[in-house]
């Protein structure tokens, strides 16, 4: 593996520390994309969404109630809940 520059340090642990801020802002956006996709498209997006919502350490079983009612505003009123405790 090649050595990595003192400005490269600096992006990665900089990711790393605002991984949960970047995670929130990515899920807000699948939210709006949520609203308007139909089909395999919406599937597609709610994966992310599940990848998004393991990745912030929201307990699995309120995952699995988010998959299953299929409805954006319950992630949207979560978001809201999450930004709040930030």
């Amino acid at each position: 593996m090649a050595k990595r520059s003192s400005h490269q340090e600096s992006i990665i642990r900089n990711y790393y520390r605002n991984q949960d801020a970047i995670m929130l802002q990515k899920l807000g956006e699948m939210v709006g994309d949520l609203y308007l996709a139909e089909g395999k498209r919406r599937a597609a997006i709610w994966k992310r969404v599940t990848a998004a919502l393991v990745n912030l350490k929201i307990p699995q079983a309120q995952i699995d109630h988010l998959l299953k009612s299929d409805n954006p505003t319950l992630v949207a009123n979560l978001l809201e809940e999450l930004l709040k405790n930030k």
